[in-house]
């Protein structure tokens, strides 16, 4: 299925007849300018809205996937969408509540420019009367003079109310403090909500809500320069019931980008969802509609052990993000890895994508099988690996080994990886030099 074959089929598995209504039952909506005006914008003639994605890395993550997401919820009920890619702002980056961020590049920013707006537009259409429009605040600030900026945006800010925006706030009461650079941050993304006012009579921007104080700034700044009122939407920060921040590991985000996270480790993190944070991620996440998402929260209460919710979840914002073709690629890896497929057709760097997700070793073509189940963690000790094999317990690529003291000769394939696996559920990877 093509990208256009993806987006036309959301616009069938989900009903916007009150996109606002729709929003608040998806739970994006954790804070907003004035609900009933909203309600009523959104209800009426199409409006031009935006959310903005600064190259702060080469790829977008689970957490920017909320906002593009709700752009595309946005389009599907007639209104049109902006992509701002800040190929000014991703050289300074938003505050951070802990520490001062690494300046990158201009060149490495530009690049980056490049991949993200590939990443927006892939979930959006480009058809039609409200067909995305991709936008760079470079455009607008590049020939911009600092006296010129501060004349005409900073004198309508006040340092006053700069220090209680919590990110600044935050940074002013720990011990790293907070550069200019970054404390005038705010000011750099209300004027791009006034460029996009200006130039396409944007009413709208999305965002997280940890970003409210900077959609407060657009708004704030379009109400005394123009006399106008616009909105804003902070999305809710996503978090697993036990309070993590959702999409991290150990300080590694999920990312978009396929050679960033594979699809295979893409597929299994939705898999791996708890019961209790399914629901909320099928109605984030994906566009099935209110009977389907409800129909698998019978499921979740009534037969949780089936995990039918978190396998549709899996599939479908995998097949969102990495396509069809990835997906099922994905399905027969981890079939075969379990012995019901064979793993002799599989796609090379998916089963490599699954091996490197397992424990896994590198080793030499005549390494001795029993090594290997010690190197990999399968069984604490060469000996014991030994009286595994003799138990009948150990295969190589679903073929049984008996002989306690077989090598690796003559059993691996010509790519050279291999699935090792004691009993029926533990596995691991081999991988041979």
């Amino acid at each position: 299925m093509s990208d256009p074959e993806i987006l036309a089929s959301q616009q069938n598995d989900a009903s916007f007849e009150d996109v606002w209504e729709e929003l608040n039952w998806r739970g994006l909506v954790h804070v907003s300018t004035d609900q009933a005006a909203l309600k009523e914008l959104l209800a009426g003639e199409p409006i031009t809205y935006y959310c903005g994605f600064d190259p702060t890395a080469p790829s977008l993550h689970l957490g920017n996937l909320v906002q593009i997401l709700t752009l595309r919820r946005l389009q599907l009920a007639g209104h049109k969408p902006l992509g701002l890619v800040g190929g000014s702002t991703g050289l300074i980056g938003d505050p951070r509540p802990t520490a001062e961020r690494t300046l990158n590049t201009k060149e490495t920013v530009a690049e980056w420019v490049g991949y993200l707006r590939g990443q927006v537009s892939r979930f959006l259409s480009g058809e039609g009367d409200n067909a995305v429009r991709m936008v760079n605040n470079l455009d607008w600030t590049s020939g911009l003079s600092a006296i010129d900026f501060l004349r005409d945006i900073g004198k309508h800010y006040r340092v006053g109310t700069m220090l209680k925006k919590d990110a600044v706030a935050s940074r002013l009461n720990s011990d790293v403090g907070i550069s200019y650079t970054e404390f005038s941050y705010q000011i750099l993304q209300g004027f791009d909500y006034l460029e996009l006012f200006r130039q396409y009579d944007c009413r709208l921007q999305t965002g997280g809500s940890d970003q409210w104080g900077n959609l407060t700034s657009g708004t704030d700044l379009i109400h005394r320069v123009e006399g106008e009122h616009v909105h804003a939407i902070g999305t809710p920060l996503i978090t697993n019931s036990d309070g993590t921040k959702f999409g991290k590991s150990e300080g590694n985000a999920i990312w978009l980008d396929a050679a960033m996270c594979s699809p295979y480790r893409f597929y299994q993190f939705w898999l791996n969802t708890d019961d209790a944070d399914v629901i909320s991620r099928l109605k984030v996440f994906t566009f099935l509609s209110r009977a389907r998402i409800e129909e698998l929260e019978e499921l979740v209460e009534r037969e949780p052990f089936r995990r039918e919710a978190q396998r549709v979840l899996a599939h479908e914002v995998t097949t969102l993000v990495h396509g069809p073709d990835a997906t099922a690629a994905v399905l027969a890896a981890s079939q075969a890895l379990f012995g019901q497929g064979d793993l002799s057709v599989l796609d090379p760097d998916t089963l490599e994508s699954a091996l490197r997700e397992l424990p896994n070793t590198t080793t030499s073509p005549n390494a001795s099988i029993a090594q290997l189940l010690a190197d990999t963690g399968l069984v604490a000790s060469q000996s014991e690996g030994r009286r595994a094999i003799a138990q009948g317990g150990v295969s190589l690529d679903n073929v049984r080994v008996d002989d306690e003291t077989a090598t690796l000769e003559g059993r691996v394939p010509p790519g050279g990886m291999a699935v090792l696996r004691r009993g029926k559920k533990t596995l691991a990877g081999v991988f041979v030099e």
